[in-house]
This record gives structure tokens, sequence and C-alpha cells, in this order.
């Protein structure tokens, strides 16, 4: 097996939630880091989405990397597009 690791950029215009726990982020530009498992089967190679993590600042500054569920992060991004109309 195989763990492969891609990034996705993300642009928020208006701050938002994707988590209700990790509460508010600020907008900005986002890069989602996405970790797949592969593995191979007699006739194919197939992969698994392992996690979805977002690095961010929290309020202190610290640097924190939160989970996120892709449905989660779509739907935050369609708010911050209706917002931005």
């Amino acid at each position: 097996m195989m763990t492969r690791t891609t990034s996705k950029t993300v642009i928020f215009a208006q701050p938002f939630v994707v988590n209700e726990r990790d509460g508010e982020l600020l907008p900005g530009v986002y890069t989602v880091e996405i970790e797949e498992e592969g593995f191979e089967r007699v006739s194919s190679t197939h992969s698994r989405r392992m996690s979805l993590v977002m690095p961010c600042r929290a309020n202190d500054g610290i640097p924190q990397y939160i989970p996120v569920e892709p449905g989660a992060l779509a739907a935050a991004l369609a708010r911050d597009v209706r917002c931005g109309d």
C-alpha cells in the first residue's frame, strides 16, 4: 500500500465556519491537504481518501491543522459565494 498527499487551494472572501468546534476563520487563501491511501487489485489501482486537513492560524497566531469533511468544505465555499453576491 502507498500513501499519496495532494493539495487544493480554496479562497474565502468572507469570514467562514467549516466546523462549529473550530469556530470562525478569517477570509483568505487556504491550502487543503488531501491524504489518500492507494491499494492494488488484480486489474487496477484504487485509492480511498484517508484525511482532509486545512492548515490555518488560530486567533492567537498559532498554526493548527483543522480536519475537514469534504461536504462541510463544499458547503462553506457555497455560503461564501452567496455572501459575496
